[in-house]
């Protein structure tokens, strides 16, 4: 995703110039390996076919029958798996996140790059849930009255949240830093009517929930 074509003072990953006294603090891309994983499911994909080729096998009896109905399905399965590198790859090159002093930006799309401005006056709260390699994802969960369609930022959403879809930066490397940047900036901008926004820390299995991750 190049900025060779951008106009004149637009940056990597925004729509147009910034305004005066708007800076960007942080940017970063989704991992591929996160992306592989978490959005295309390949270990679910790598099991599929490593089922259906043990059972082809036991169904065969012989060994070089077995043989001949594995080796297919093991082929066709890598090929699926390096087809779902490869759009986790595409989505890592043309996936860009920018958070400011005043919003987040998502700009996204393989073919054509869509981008979405979510203002800090339009984010209600925020959340990290991080992962053993060190990257997480940041739903971002929008005021009362403030929709999305769940389908046109995909994958950039969290998951089954179709009622009231939440904005996600997706498998963000180094993303308890990525948090602790987005608290800060979302106390930084509320005013006196607001309390100041804070990230909290989604519970997984063998986690400490609730944990937060508090502007400093």
């Amino acid at each position: 995703m190049s900025g060779d074509f951008l106009p004149e003072g637009t940056l990597r990953g925004l729509p147009g110039p910034l305004p005066a006294g708007e800076r960007i603090l942080w940017q970063s891309a989704p991992t591929t390996a996160g992306l592989l994983v978490r959005v295309f499911h390949a270990r679910l994909v790598i099991a599929w076919f490593a089922v259906c080729a043990l059972a082809f096998g036991l169904a065969a009896g012989s060994p070089a029958a077995a043989l001949k109905v594995v080796g297919p399905t093991l082929v066709i399965g890598a090929g699926a798996v390096a087809l779902l590198w490869l759009l986790a790859w595409l989505s890592h090159r043309t996936t860009l996140y920018t958070v400011t002093n005043r919003r987040v930006v998502l700009q996204a799309g393989i073919a054509l790059p869509v981008t979405h401005n979510l203002p800090f006056a339009q984010i209600e709260s925020a959340s990290l849930r991080a992962f053993t390699d060190g990257s997480g994802d940041l739903p971002l969960r929008l005021r009362p009255g403030l929709r999305i369609a769940y389908l046109h930022i995909w994958p950039h959403v969290r998951p089954w949240r179709l009622a009231r879809t939440e904005p996600m930066l997706r498998s963000v490397p180094e993303a308890e830093a990525a948090a602790a940047l987005l608290a800060r900036a979302l106390a930084a901008h509320a005013d006196g009517n607001a309390p100041p926004v804070r990230v909290a820390q989604l519970g997984r299995a063998g986690e400490n929930p609730g944990r937060l991750v508090a502007a400093e």
